[in-house]
């Protein structure tokens, strides 16, 4: 069960993925990865630091994830 709170980029998409997302694919200018009802997720350039729990809960909104959901994986 994923924490919620900092994140690696890596575990997100891993995470992402256990949810039926595929991906990531080339986006502009972050990759983005999409499931198949058309949800398209913008993901974060990596970088050295984990994703914060402010920005891992945007990302979730726009994924149509809920806290609750995330807990169970």
């Amino acid at each position: 069960m994923p924490k919620f709170g900092p994140i690696s980029r890596t575990n997100l998409i891993k995470n992402l993925k256990l949810l039926h997302f595929e991906g990531p694919y080339p986006g502009g200018n972050h990759q983005v990865m999409r499931k198949g009802n058309g949800v398209k997720v913008i993901i974060p350039n990596p970088h050295r630091g984990d994703i914060g729990s402010g920005f891992l809960l945007k990302i979730l909104k726009q994924a149509g994830i809920s806290k609750a959901d995330w807990g169970k994986l």
